[in-house]
Protein backbone atom coordinates (compact mmCIF):
# COMPACT_ATOMS: atom_id res chain seq x y z
CA UNK A 1 0.00 0.00 0.00
CA UNK A 2 2.74 2.70 1.01
CA UNK A 3 5.08 1.68 -2.09
CA UNK A 4 1.88 1.76 -4.24
CA UNK A 5 1.26 5.14 -3.10
CA UNK A 6 5.02 6.11 -3.44
CA UNK A 7 4.33 5.78 -6.86
CA UNK A 8 1.30 7.22 -7.86
CA UNK A 9 2.73 10.12 -6.38
CA UNK A 10 5.71 10.09 -8.98
CA UNK A 11 2.75 10.21 -11.46
CA UNK A 12 0.54 12.90 -10.78
CA UNK A 13 0.35 16.28 -10.22
CA UNK A 14 -0.13 18.73 -7.47
CA UNK A 15 -2.37 21.42 -7.65
CA UNK A 16 -0.86 25.16 -6.09
CA UNK A 17 -3.87 26.50 -4.70
CA UNK A 18 -2.57 30.24 -3.04
CA UNK A 19 -3.91 32.27 -5.23
CA UNK A 20 -6.44 30.38 -7.04
CA UNK A 21 -9.35 32.49 -5.59
CA UNK A 22 -7.90 35.81 -6.44
CA UNK A 23 -8.75 35.45 -10.21
CA UNK A 24 -10.51 39.07 -9.89
CA UNK A 25 -7.02 40.55 -9.09
CA UNK A 26 -4.99 38.39 -11.20
CA UNK A 27 -3.34 41.67 -13.37
CA UNK A 28 -2.32 42.91 -10.15
CA UNK A 29 -0.64 40.03 -8.72
CA UNK A 30 1.30 39.32 -12.03
CA UNK A 31 2.13 43.18 -12.21
CA UNK A 32 3.79 42.40 -9.10
CA UNK A 33 5.26 39.34 -9.27
CA UNK A 34 6.62 40.48 -12.80
CA UNK A 35 7.94 44.05 -11.28
CA UNK A 36 9.48 42.28 -8.16
CA UNK A 37 11.40 39.89 -10.61
CA UNK A 38 12.89 42.43 -12.73
CA UNK A 39 13.95 44.58 -9.32
CA UNK A 40 15.81 41.42 -8.34
CA UNK A 41 17.51 40.52 -11.02
CA UNK A 42 18.39 43.93 -12.51
CA UNK A 43 19.35 44.85 -9.48
CA UNK A 44 21.34 41.96 -8.62
CA UNK A 45 23.23 41.76 -11.95
CA UNK A 46 24.05 45.77 -11.24
CA UNK A 47 25.27 45.08 -7.87
CA UNK A 48 27.84 42.02 -9.91
CA UNK A 49 28.68 44.65 -12.85
CA UNK A 50 29.67 47.24 -10.47
CA UNK A 51 31.50 44.88 -8.54
CA UNK A 52 32.91 43.65 -11.37
CA UNK A 53 34.40 46.67 -13.08
CA UNK A 54 35.47 48.19 -9.99
CA UNK A 55 39.09 47.30 -8.54
CA UNK A 56 38.52 49.36 -5.38
CA UNK A 57 35.74 46.78 -4.62
CA UNK A 58 37.71 44.08 -5.34
CA UNK A 59 37.59 42.76 -1.05
CA UNK A 60 36.12 39.82 0.36
CA UNK A 61 33.34 42.43 1.66
CA UNK A 62 31.76 42.77 -1.99
CA UNK A 63 33.26 39.17 -2.86
CA UNK A 64 30.83 37.32 -0.22
CA UNK A 65 28.13 40.39 -1.86
CA UNK A 66 28.46 38.99 -5.33
CA UNK A 67 27.49 35.48 -3.82
CA UNK A 68 24.76 37.05 -2.34
CA UNK A 69 23.43 38.48 -5.79
CA UNK A 70 23.83 35.11 -7.32
CA UNK A 71 22.15 33.13 -4.59
CA UNK A 72 18.96 35.61 -4.91
CA UNK A 73 18.82 35.64 -8.87
CA UNK A 74 19.16 31.20 -8.50
CA UNK A 75 16.28 31.40 -5.69
CA UNK A 76 13.67 33.80 -7.56
CA UNK A 77 14.06 32.49 -10.78
CA UNK A 78 13.20 28.75 -9.36
CA UNK A 79 10.07 30.54 -8.32
CA UNK A 80 8.62 33.43 -9.48
CA UNK A 81 8.43 32.58 -13.27
CA UNK A 82 6.72 29.35 -12.54
CA UNK A 83 4.34 31.59 -10.66
CA UNK A 84 3.82 33.81 -13.27
CA UNK A 85 2.89 31.15 -15.93
CA UNK A 86 0.21 30.22 -13.37
CA UNK A 87 -1.33 33.19 -13.28
CA UNK A 88 -1.13 34.02 -16.93
CA UNK A 89 -2.48 30.65 -17.72
CA UNK A 90 -4.79 29.92 -14.99
CA UNK A 91 -2.86 26.34 -14.80
CA UNK A 92 -1.79 25.72 -11.54
CA UNK A 93 -0.65 22.00 -11.40
CA UNK A 94 2.99 21.47 -11.15
CA UNK A 95 4.55 17.76 -11.77
CA UNK A 96 5.77 15.62 -9.21
CA UNK A 97 9.37 16.06 -10.37
CA UNK A 98 9.09 20.41 -10.76
CA UNK A 99 7.86 20.27 -7.83
CA UNK A 100 10.70 18.54 -6.08
CA UNK A 101 13.28 20.25 -8.38
CA UNK A 102 11.65 23.72 -6.94
CA UNK A 103 11.81 22.06 -3.45
CA UNK A 104 15.30 21.11 -3.49
CA UNK A 105 16.15 24.50 -4.76
CA UNK A 106 14.37 26.63 -2.95
CA UNK A 107 15.68 24.96 0.71
CA UNK A 108 19.37 24.96 -0.85
CA UNK A 109 19.29 28.87 -1.29
CA UNK A 110 17.26 30.19 2.21
CA UNK A 111 19.63 27.39 3.97
CA UNK A 112 22.73 28.53 1.84
CA UNK A 113 21.54 32.59 2.18
CA UNK A 114 21.53 31.85 5.96
CA UNK A 115 24.74 31.04 5.77
CA UNK A 116 26.25 33.03 3.70
CA UNK A 117 24.79 35.79 6.03
CA UNK A 118 26.66 34.13 8.91
CA UNK A 119 29.74 34.53 6.77
CA UNK A 120 29.45 38.06 5.50
CA UNK A 121 28.86 39.03 9.59
CA UNK A 122 32.67 37.46 10.10
CA UNK A 123 34.28 38.98 7.29
CA UNK A 124 32.23 42.74 9.27
CA UNK A 125 33.74 41.25 12.27
CA UNK A 126 37.34 41.10 11.67
CA UNK A 127 37.17 44.24 9.66
CA UNK A 128 36.49 46.00 12.73
CA UNK A 129 37.44 44.02 15.39
CA UNK A 130 40.72 43.01 14.01
CA UNK A 131 41.35 45.52 11.15
CA UNK A 132 45.49 45.05 11.36
CA UNK A 133 45.02 41.15 10.33
CA UNK A 134 42.06 42.05 8.04
CA UNK A 135 44.14 40.89 4.92
CA UNK A 136 45.56 37.87 6.34
CA UNK A 137 42.89 36.35 7.66
CA UNK A 138 40.24 37.31 5.22
CA UNK A 139 42.92 35.59 2.80
CA UNK A 140 41.60 34.40 -1.05
CA UNK A 141 41.77 30.73 0.01
CA UNK A 142 39.46 32.16 3.31
CA UNK A 143 36.99 33.64 1.28
CA UNK A 144 36.62 30.92 -1.01
CA UNK A 145 36.08 28.66 1.99
CA UNK A 146 33.59 30.73 3.17
CA UNK A 147 31.46 31.15 0.73
CA UNK A 148 31.58 27.68 -0.74
CA UNK A 149 30.72 26.14 2.75
CA UNK A 150 27.00 27.37 2.64
CA UNK A 151 26.67 26.57 -0.63
CA UNK A 152 27.69 22.99 -0.29
CA UNK A 153 25.96 22.75 3.49
CA UNK A 154 22.69 23.77 1.47
CA UNK A 155 22.65 21.38 -1.63
CA UNK A 156 23.46 18.76 1.44
CA UNK A 157 20.89 19.42 3.17
CA UNK A 158 18.32 20.28 0.88
CA UNK A 159 18.97 16.37 -0.88
CA UNK A 160 18.66 15.23 2.96
CA UNK A 161 15.12 17.25 2.72
CA UNK A 162 14.05 15.86 -0.57
CA UNK A 163 14.67 12.52 -0.10
CA UNK A 164 12.32 12.30 3.35
CA UNK A 165 9.48 13.97 2.12
CA UNK A 166 9.91 12.53 -1.42
CA UNK A 167 9.12 9.57 0.35
CA UNK A 168 6.00 10.03 1.90
CA UNK A 169 2.63 9.53 0.71
CA UNK A 170 0.17 12.20 -0.50
CA UNK A 171 -2.76 9.91 -1.56
CA UNK A 172 -5.18 12.15 -2.86
CA UNK A 173 -4.08 14.99 -1.08
CA UNK A 174 -2.54 16.58 -4.03
CA UNK A 175 -4.28 20.20 -3.15
CA UNK A 176 -0.78 22.22 -1.75
CA UNK A 177 -2.40 26.16 -0.10
CA UNK A 178 0.92 27.63 -1.42
CA UNK A 179 2.51 29.30 -4.40
CA UNK A 180 5.41 27.39 -5.32
CA UNK A 181 6.18 23.53 -3.24
CA UNK A 182 7.51 24.77 0.19
CA UNK A 183 8.84 22.40 2.40
CA UNK A 184 6.03 23.06 5.15
CA UNK A 185 2.93 23.29 2.76
CA UNK A 186 4.47 19.74 1.30
CA UNK A 187 4.61 18.15 4.86
CA UNK A 188 1.33 19.24 5.64
CA UNK A 189 -0.32 17.99 2.22
CA UNK A 190 0.70 14.67 3.19
CA UNK A 191 -1.33 11.79 4.52
CA UNK A 192 1.54 9.68 5.98
CA UNK A 193 2.90 9.62 9.43
CA UNK A 194 4.70 12.77 9.40
CA UNK A 195 6.13 12.61 13.16
CA UNK A 196 10.01 11.15 12.97
CA UNK A 197 10.01 13.24 9.57
CA UNK A 198 9.31 16.03 11.11
CA UNK A 199 11.79 15.42 13.90
CA UNK A 200 14.45 14.86 11.83
CA UNK A 201 14.02 18.05 9.58
CA UNK A 202 13.12 19.89 12.80
CA UNK A 203 16.43 19.09 14.83
CA UNK A 204 18.20 19.50 11.79
CA UNK A 205 16.67 23.02 11.21
CA UNK A 206 17.64 23.80 14.94
CA UNK A 207 21.10 23.32 14.33
CA UNK A 208 21.41 25.37 11.24
CA UNK A 209 19.56 28.22 13.14
CA UNK A 210 22.05 28.22 16.01
CA UNK A 211 25.23 27.77 14.16
CA UNK A 212 24.49 30.41 11.64
CA UNK A 213 22.21 32.92 13.39
CA UNK A 214 25.47 32.07 16.94
CA UNK A 215 27.81 33.43 14.41
CA UNK A 216 25.65 36.63 13.63
CA UNK A 217 24.79 37.47 16.89
CA UNK A 218 28.12 37.01 18.55
CA UNK A 219 30.21 38.71 15.42
CA UNK A 220 27.75 42.00 15.87
CA UNK A 221 28.05 41.53 20.09
CA UNK A 222 31.97 41.88 19.38
CA UNK A 223 30.89 44.85 16.86
CA UNK A 224 29.36 46.55 18.93
CA UNK A 225 31.47 46.64 21.81
CA UNK A 226 34.53 47.60 19.64
CA UNK A 227 32.58 50.43 18.16
CA UNK A 228 31.40 51.51 21.85
CA UNK A 229 34.71 52.15 22.74
CA UNK A 230 35.13 54.66 19.97
CA UNK A 231 35.97 57.86 21.54
CA UNK A 232 34.39 60.06 18.57
CA UNK A 233 30.79 59.69 17.85
CA UNK A 234 31.44 60.79 14.12
CA UNK A 235 34.17 57.84 13.63
CA UNK A 236 31.77 55.24 15.32
CA UNK A 237 28.63 56.41 13.04
CA UNK A 238 30.74 55.67 9.92
CA UNK A 239 32.07 52.56 11.12
CA UNK A 240 28.99 51.23 12.08
CA UNK A 241 27.32 52.61 8.59
CA UNK A 242 29.46 49.90 7.31
CA UNK A 243 27.40 47.00 8.81
CA UNK A 244 23.91 48.88 8.29
CA UNK A 245 23.38 47.29 5.03
CA UNK A 246 24.00 43.89 6.49
CA UNK A 247 22.16 44.15 9.52
CA UNK A 248 18.92 45.27 7.48
CA UNK A 249 19.18 42.29 5.14
CA UNK A 250 19.76 40.32 8.02
CA UNK A 251 16.38 41.04 9.79
CA UNK A 252 14.54 41.43 6.66
CA UNK A 253 15.56 37.58 5.46
CA UNK A 254 15.26 35.75 9.24
CA UNK A 255 12.50 37.85 10.43
CA UNK A 256 10.37 36.88 7.64
CA UNK A 257 11.91 33.27 7.40
CA UNK A 258 10.83 33.21 11.84
CA UNK A 259 7.29 34.25 10.80
CA UNK A 260 6.64 31.40 8.57
CA UNK A 261 9.10 28.29 10.57
CA UNK A 262 8.56 29.87 14.05
CA UNK A 263 5.23 27.18 14.19
CA UNK A 264 7.00 23.68 14.05
CA UNK A 265 3.66 21.91 12.82
CA UNK A 266 2.98 22.40 9.04
CA UNK A 267 -0.62 20.16 10.08
CA UNK A 268 -1.87 23.36 12.41
CA UNK A 269 0.18 26.67 10.85
CA UNK A 270 -1.62 29.25 9.52
CA UNK A 271 -1.83 29.29 5.98
CA UNK A 272 -2.22 32.93 4.55
CA UNK A 273 -0.11 34.21 7.15
CA UNK A 274 2.48 31.63 5.48
CA UNK A 275 1.74 33.04 2.16
CA UNK A 276 2.46 36.39 3.02
CA UNK A 277 5.96 35.88 4.51
CA UNK A 278 6.68 33.34 2.06
CA UNK A 279 6.16 35.97 -0.16
CA UNK A 280 8.78 38.62 1.86
CA UNK A 281 11.73 36.10 1.74
CA UNK A 282 10.76 34.55 -1.82
CA UNK A 283 10.36 37.63 -3.69
CA UNK A 284 10.29 41.14 -1.48
CA UNK A 285 13.90 40.46 0.38
CA UNK A 286 15.77 39.31 -2.66
CA UNK A 287 14.54 42.66 -4.70
CA UNK A 288 15.12 44.79 -1.54
CA UNK A 289 18.78 43.79 -1.44
CA UNK A 290 20.53 45.50 -4.29
CA UNK A 291 18.97 48.72 -3.24
CA UNK A 292 20.03 48.19 0.46
CA UNK A 293 23.46 47.72 -0.49
CA UNK A 294 23.51 50.73 -2.88
CA UNK A 295 21.67 53.00 -0.94
CA UNK A 296 23.75 52.88 1.95
CA UNK A 297 26.99 51.60 0.91
CA UNK A 298 29.08 54.85 -0.12
CA UNK A 299 31.24 53.00 -2.32
CA UNK A 300 28.81 51.38 -4.33
CA UNK A 301 27.72 55.24 -4.87
CA UNK A 302 30.74 56.29 -5.52
CA UNK A 303 30.97 53.76 -8.30
CA UNK A 304 27.83 54.36 -9.49
CA UNK A 305 28.44 58.22 -9.78
CA UNK A 306 31.86 57.24 -12.46
CA UNK A 307 30.67 58.92 -15.48
CA UNK A 308 31.95 55.66 -17.59
CA UNK A 309 30.26 53.22 -15.40
CA UNK A 310 27.58 52.95 -17.94
CA UNK A 311 30.65 52.00 -20.74
CA UNK A 312 31.72 49.90 -18.84
CA UNK A 313 28.61 47.57 -17.75
CA UNK A 314 27.71 47.61 -21.71
CA UNK A 315 30.97 46.35 -22.45
CA UNK A 316 31.15 43.37 -19.94
CA UNK A 317 27.40 42.48 -21.06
Amino acid sequence: MYVTAINTSFSEDFHLLAFSGLQSVSFVLIFAILLLYLLCMIGNLIIIAVVWTAPRLHTPMYFFLCNLSVLDMTYVSTILPKLLDYQITGKNIISFTSCFTQLFMSVACLDTEFLLLSSMAYDRYVAICDPLKYSIIMSRKSCISLSLTPWTFGMLNSLLYVFLISHLSFCDSKNITHFYCDLKALLGASCSDIRYVNIVILLEGYILGVIAFGMILISYVFIISAILKINTSAKRLKIFSSCSSHLTVVFLFCGSLLSVYINPDPKSSKEQKDIIFSLMYVAVVPALNPLVYSLRNKDVLDVLRISNFNNSVMNLL
